[in-house]
């Protein structure tokens, strides 16, 4: 899954990698979690016949359009390999898909014995910024105003991720963006788009679980430090049987 990641490229820079004309003053962030605002960018017609790319804030946890009520669990995660048939993103998937930008994401790998799991930064090798597949929906709510939403899509781990978790969110080459945007791609174009990105895309950094923390949002976060794991315990050794109280049987 990907349940944190995070957005320090400058506004103009993102403006001018994704192409969206919008102009939003969107701060660094190092720590985005789930329930949040998040960025991302959609395709909307342009009123001439044309479409143009338009950044849009949602709440990062997707309510379906259909839903009558706010669901109990987020869904901050589709999984591709089912995201066509599930009722809570099929509708999604078919008619609002998006990019999410991002500098990075993280991910928690066990480590041996006791304590907090290892946390990853996990980013393009190049440090550039890249594009997550995403999916969003408008929920209006009885009596209230509507809720615009998203969730991350999912795909199997690649080689390079795999030893730290078997989940990794789609990245989309730059040169599918328009493909996963357009609203006349078939479902079988889109699904061949929803595979792990390739091995030596992407690098993991260990980092402090400091990361663990929402309240936390610095670039020191994603300095490379590890975890230390606390020696097990030995077992104690089991009293031997009490021979008087067995004689007694």
């Amino acid at each position: 899954m990907c349940g944190r990641f995070s957005i320090t490229t400058p506004p103009e820079a993102m403006r001018g990698l994704f192409g969206y004309l919008d102009e939003p003053d969107f701060p660094p962030r190092y720590n985005i979690a789930p329930s949040q605002p998040v960025p991302l960018v959609i395709r909307e017609q342009d009123g001439e016949g044309g479409s143009r790319r338009r950044f849009l804030l949602v709440r990062w946890g997707l309510v379906p359009s259909w839903a009558k009520e706010m669901p109990q669990s987020l869904l901050i995660n589709a999984r591709a390999e089912t995201i066509a048939e599930k009722p809570s993103f099929r509708g999604a998937f078919r008619h609002h898909r998006a990019l999410m930008p991002a500098d990075g994401f993280y991910e928690w790998k066990a480590v041996s014995g006791k304590g907090p799991k290892q946390p990853f930064f996990i980013r393009r090798k190049d440090g550039r910024p890249f594009a997550m597949a995403a999916i969003w929906d408008i929920w209006m709510p009885s009596g209230g105003s509507e809720l615009d939403s998203c969730a991350i899509v999912t795909t199997e781990a690649n080689e390079t991720l795999k030893p730290v978790h078997h989940r990794m969110p789609v990245i989309l080459a730059e040169k599918d963006w328009d493909l996963w945007l357009d609203p006349a791609a078939s479902e079988k174009e889109l699904l061949a788009l929803l595979r792990p990105a390739p091995d030596d895309l992407m690098e993991a950094i260990p980092v402090s679980t400091r990361i663990n923390r929402v309240a936390n949002d610095d670039p020191s976060l994603q300095e490379r430090a590890t975890v230390e794991a606390e020696p097990e315990k030995p077992a104690r050794p089991k009293k031997p049987a009490d021979e008087r109280q067995m004689g007694l049987f």
